[in-house]
């Protein structure tokens, strides 16, 4: 299918995609100001985001009775409101009401995690198109355009309040771009009567290999700044280009990996993209300079950008046709945990045995893609042969 026909298509789901990429670049960029505003240490500061996890996994743990509740207009609301809450955080100087605040944020973006996921597996097996990498590549840019919108901001001296509710504002215009005539997710409801109710290993094999993506990705954007300034003695500023040269790498990466698909096994392209990965994680941890720090997370990301897309779309067209989306939906629940123990287990390992060997250690979780690949692979030809 032409570019521009494969665009329109895939219009709904980038656009949802990219709002959220643009929400959360901004967040992670204005929380400086976040923190100065409400007063507090980093622990505390911790404590205050603590249940924004938790309120995203219940909403993941919702969003199949939602979705199929909202109907047509499923992906527009979700994104919407996601939009709408982010403008919060920065208008919650009161201690107490920013736990809510990012509470909001984190439920919103549960829920359109899994409807947006959802929505592009259905997309793709309904016109056999392949757009997980398209989609992803779409939140990577808008993490980085938040996050570098958000830049700007703050060198003019604007207020959290301002900052996040301009960038609010520009992820609701893109939250309208994912309208449709309809937009109805199928599969989201479990058959009546139990029949065809069951989801098999698809989504939870796929789920794992979507959790090692995620958890090493968000590590490394985490711990990325950190290795460079406090093990190589980089300056601030060239601790904040590693997370920045990761995420816009994995962009441009995705946007391969788009074209690649089509030429390419699934299954050789995930086992590819963790040994690239791995070996980036790898050049990391010995790196010498700044420089070389760069390199490494320069060919991390490579690797790691195809991991979560192919996966996802395995899923969505392995899975049963009858709860395609389900099992979309178990895959990001599962793999949605990667962000929450990736950072707090490289940590754990740093303050023990240092950065270099955290990143050891993420090159080694790297390949268990691997087996799970195999297993994934071996699921899908029993299936083929039942």
């Amino acid at each position: 299918m032409p570019v521009a026909q494969t665009l329109i298509a895939a219009r709904p789901a980038v656009a949802a995609f990219a709002a959220m990429g643009v929400l959360w670049g901004t967040f992670a960029a204005v929380l400086p100001d976040l923190k100065a505003m409400l007063g507090v240490d980093e622990a505390r500061l911790g404590l205050l985001i603590l249940f924004t996890p938790i309120a995203a996994v219940t909403a993941m743990l919702l969003a199949p009775v939602l979705g199929a509740g909202l109907g047509r207009v499923a992906l527009p609301v979700s994104a919407g409101a996601m939009a709408l809450v982010f403008a919060l955080p920065g208008q919650t100087a009161v201690v107490w009401l920013f736990p809510l605040a990012m509470m909001a944020c984190g439920a919103a973006t549960g829920l359109t995690d899994v409807l947006m996921n959802a929505r592009t597996a259905q997309i793709e097996t309904e016109r056999g198109l392949h757009l997980m990498n398209l989609t992803h590549a779409a939140y990577s840019f808008g993490y980085a355009g938040g996050a570098l919108g958000t830049g700007v901001m703050r060198g003019w001296g604007w207020s959290p309040a301002w900052v996040m509710g301009t960038m609010a504002a520009f992820g609701l215009l893109c939250a309208l771009a994912t309208w449709e005539r309809d937009g109805r997710i199928h599969g989201l409801r479990r058959p009546k009567g139990g029949s065809g109710g069951g989801l098999g290993l698809v989504p939870v094999i796929g789920g794992g290999m979507v959790l090692i993506a995620f958890l090493t990705e968000n590590a490394a954007e985490n711990w990325s700044a950190l290795h460079i300034e406090q093990t190589l003695g980089g300056s601030p500023g060239q601790g904040a280009m590693g997370p920045a040269a990761l995420a816009l790498t994995m962009g441009f990466a995705r946007l391969a990996g788009q074209g690649l698909v089509t030429r390419i096994s699934p299954f050789t392209l995930l086992k590819g993209g963790a040994a690239i990965s791995a070996l980036g994680a790898l050049i990391a941890s010995q790196a010498v300079s700044p420089g070389m720090a760069y390199a490494g997370f320069i060919v991390m990301g490579i690797g790691s950008s195809v991991i979560a897309p192919t996966a996802f779309s395995l899923v969505g067209r392995l899975g049963p046709p009858e709860a395609r989306a389900r099992a979309v939906a178990r895959a990001t629940l599962l793999g949605y945990f990667g962000y929450f123990f990736g950072p707090p287990m490289l940590g754990f390992i740093a303050g023990a045995f240092g950065l270099r060997a955290a990143f050891v250690v993420a090159a080694v979780v790297l390949m268990c893609i691997f087996p799970l690949a195999a297993l994934m692979l071996r699921t899908r030809d029993g299936a083929q042969r039942a």
